[in-house]
Parts: structure tokens; sequence; C-alpha cells
């Protein structure tokens, strides 16, 4: 199903400039009048603020474009990255959750393992996919799946895509925090290479439940957070307005370059201009060159110095203050 037209605030001055170029485009078919020069001069004008404008993008509207009804989802990428996707279904306890999947899958000819948190496009599969927010049996499920991944050896390769968690009665009855616990504990220890990659939302412990990895990707209009921004804006300021929308992503450090700095995220990767839903082959181009570098090296490594770094990748993330003096 087509997603309709979806235009954000910021994004506005561009449709209205590219609503002129088909009109004039329009004007030269019907009069038969050649109107090439003033064409190219309206596209020259749109190229020129469209990198004005996504060169200067906030934090919150990194947020919007990580949310974007047309953004690649997990299954776009899996299709363009890899070949022979076979997904496994169930957590062997409860239920299939199909707001997360998992199965086995070749990525340059190697045999890996693949989970994922998924969304839906239309209103039916939205729901089915429960808006990309698993609940306790999707991380028992990719739980499951890892630990077949570390028993034959395969690399595991996770993307992360939720507002976070699912928070409602029926999940907490059935333990969700403490399938997400159990999921950090045995994702620190497992013994094979790891990777994960924020494709839109990583939002909270729902996004950490699949990653604790050896390497932390992200695509530069994604975000990675503790909370959302509406989350964070209602506790500490009680308001939803756009302007505590800003200032609480602002203060969070949502977006990709901030994490970096941090050391929370280990590469960011370029999307095309306008977000990964203007090219979604280009972004995926993107994810595959970053994945085969990160997984060669990891590879390459003894297990015991594998555990060993990742072990000191999470001792060191973020700055800390004590006795006044900054550390990181």
């Amino acid at each position: 199903m087509e997603t309709p037209s979806y235009t954000l605030e910021f994004e506005k001055p561009l449709r209205e400039l590219a609503r002129q170029l088909d009109e004039l485009r329009q004007q030269s078919v019907e009069t038969n009048v050649d109107r090439a020069k003033e064409t190219r001069a309206l596209e020259k004008k749109i190229d020129v603020l469209q990198r004005d404008i996504y060169s200067k993008l906030t934090p919150w509207e990194k947020v919007l474009l990580a949310r974007h009804p047309k953004r690649p989802y997990a299954l776009d990428y899996v299709g363009m990255i890899f070949k022979g996707f076979q997904e496994l279904h169930g957590d062997r306890q409860y239920n299939d959750d199909r707001a997360l999947i998992g199965g086995t899958a070749f990525f340059e000819g190697e045999a890996v393992m693949v989970v994922a948190q998924q969304k839906g496009r239309d209103t039916k599969e939205k729901i089915a996919r429960n808006f990309g927010m698993p609940q306790p049996e999707g991380y028992r499920k990719a739980l499951r799946i890892m630990k077949m991944a570390e028993r034959f050896g395969l690399p595991v390769i996770s993307f992360i895509d939720t507002p976070g968690a699912y928070p409602g009665v029926g999940s907490e009855e059935r333990h969700v925090s403490e399938a997400i616990a159990v999921n950090l504990r045995e994702m620190a220890m497992l013994r094979t290479p790891t990777l994960s990659v924020v494709i839109g939302e990583g939002g909270s412990g729902g996004a950490l439940g699949i990653g604790v990895t050896d390497r932390v990707l992200m695509f530069e209009n994604s975000y990675y957070s503790v909370i959302t921004p509406e989350g964070c804006a209602a506790i500490l300021w009680k308001d939803s307005s756009a302007a505590s929308l800003a200032k609480a992503a602002f203060a969070l450090k949502v977006d990709a370059e901030d994490l970096e700095k941090l050391g929370a995220v280990d590469e960011v990767i370029p999307e095309p201009l306008g977000g990964a839903h203007n090219d979604p082959a280009q972004a995926g181009a993107s994810l595959r060159l970053s994945l085969g570098k990160h997984l060669r090296h990891l590879k390459s490594l003894a297990l015991g110095k594998l555990l060993e770094e990742r072990y000191e990748r999470f001792r060191h993330i973020g700055t800390y203050l004590e006795a006044g003096v900054i550390k990181s």
C-alpha cells in the first residue's frame, strides 16, 4: 500500500517549490513554450534550499525523520542486503511476536543470523506488528535465535527500530522488564560476533534488548535514547509543545553525531539527502559497506579478544563527573 504524501514542517518550503516546478513543467507542455531556463533556475533553487535545510537539522527534526512513514524498515534492508532469509517463529514459551523478527540469511556469501524490530506500513500491518513495539515473547524469541547463532558460530546482526518495548498490561504480566534484562546479560556474554544498527527509532530498553553488541552502527537521521523526547518533556516540564520537545531532544543527545562522540555508537552511516526514504537503495548500499567492514574485523578476532573488547566497550561509554573532574 502506497503511503500518502507526507511533509514535515521544515520541509514545507521545499514542497512549495516542488509544486511550482511541477506547474512550470505542465505549462511548458500545455503551451508548447520552452521554459527550460526558468525550470533550471527553479531546480537549482530547490537543490540549494534542500542542502541548506538538511545540513542544519536539529535533534528533534532528526527524530521526526527517523519516524517518517516512508523510511525503509528492517525487512526492506533485509531484502536489499541479505540472500536466502528464512524467518524463525515463536519463543517456545508463549507466542510469536511479529514486532520482532529473526532468522538465518547469507551476507556476502556467509551465513549469519538476523534479528530485527519490524514496523508496519498500513493500518492492518501496524496492528499486526504492534507498531514495532515488542512484547516479552519477542525478546525471548530474539534470545532463542541468538543462542542458536552462538551454537552454530554464526554472527548476529540486529536492526533496531522501535519507540520502546510495549508497556501494556499483558506485556507487564508476562515480565517484559525481566525479558529485556536477561537479553542484556546474555548478549554481553554471547560467544559469537554481534553487530547492531539503529535504522530509525532506538527507544529505551526496548532498543537495548537487541542492542548490546560488539559494534553499534546508526543512520545519521535516526535516534537512540533512554526515553522519547515526548516522555522526557512530559516528566520534566509537564508539557508537550513543540518547543519542549525540541528542548528535550537536544538535552537527551539523541542524534547520531552526539552519540558517536559519547562512544555509544561506533559509526554513523550517511543517508541520501533528505533521508533514507528518498533513496532506499543508496541507504542500503551504505549499510552493506559498513556491515561488511565491521563484520570482517570482528570475525578476525580471537574469541577471548572479542569478549574482552566487548566488555571494555560498555565499561567506557559516556562521560561522568567525579570530584569536580570530567572523566570519559
